[in-house]
């Protein structure tokens, strides 16, 4: 793994010490169809290889502990960690303020969000596909920061593109029947009763509706960039990129 090409650093106003960043999906040893750094252990990859995985990116990017890593259920359960915490631990979000924790998502369509307060005190990562988004788990997330929304700030990490992004008439419902202005993240796809989605735009209102002014990120398409793990794009069977955020006192 080469943190120059196989890591996107996360481009937003942080905090002195505050990395983040989101893996791609080169500089691992993962086989077809998982090449080649997957960071999921339970999409079916051969569990040795994650594991070499998972040691290479802590020691690339010269992390201060290894990851926390969380099963991910689609919901809006928060975990508050620390350095101790043993995982994995089921959550779809994370809040931390340990310098040693490192929170990550693992994601391949759906959308990463780090958030970190103004003085870089607590940070958190949510797992934000389209049903933990439209429970409000990015809400949760902001809550369970425990500090005012005006001193948060957000980066959207690598997710599906508003132009691949085709759902169902009952997604759609399920953002505009409790936020009628959501309207505008929705236009008509070539298939009848078909939607476009742009899960950025609808991150987007929902954290500026938590006070949250300051949002980063959010120019990625998983599908279109063959540099990203796609579970549309991949026809379900592929790897996960991980989105992480930590603390590095000599940055």
């Amino acid at each position: 793994m080469n943190p120059a090409s196989d890591f996107i650093w996360a481009d937003w106003p942080a905090p002195a010490g505050i990395r983040a960043g989101t893996t791609r999906r080169t500089g691992g040893v993962s086989k077809s169809p998982f090449d080649a750094l997957n960071l999921g252990d339970h999409v079916g990859d051969a569990s040795e290889s994650v594991a070499l995985n998972r040691g290479r990116l802590q020691q690339t990017l010269a992390l201060p502990a290894a990851p926390i890593w969380l099963n991910q259920v689609h919901g809006t359960t928060v975990a508050r960690l620390d350095a101790s915490t043993v995982w994995p631990v089921e959550a779809d979000a994370a809040v931390t303020r340990d310098p040693a924790c490192v929170l990550a998502i693992l994601t391949a369509d759906c959308l990463p969000v780090v958030l970190t307060s103004r003085d870089g005190q607590v940070r958190a990562a949510a797992h934000a596909g389209w049903r933990g988004l439209a429970a409000g788990v990015l809400e949760a997330t902001v809550a369970a920061m425990d500090c005012s929304p005006g001193e948060i700030m957000a980066w959207l990490g690598p997710a599906i593109g508003p132009r691949r992004f085709e759902v169902g008439a009952e997604v759609r419902a399920a953002f505009v029947d409790a936020h009628s202005d959501d309207h505008a993240a929705f236009r008509e796809a070539r298939r009848p009763g078909k939607f476009l989605a742009d899960i950025y735009a609808l991150a987007r209102a929902r954290l500026q509706r938590a006070g949250i002014s300051q949002v980063s990120g959010g120019g990625h398409c998983t599908v279109t960039d063959a540099g990203f793990y796609s579970h549309r794009g991949d026809r379900g069977q592929t790897g996960r990129m991980a989105t992480l955020i930590w603390y590095a006192p000599s940055v």
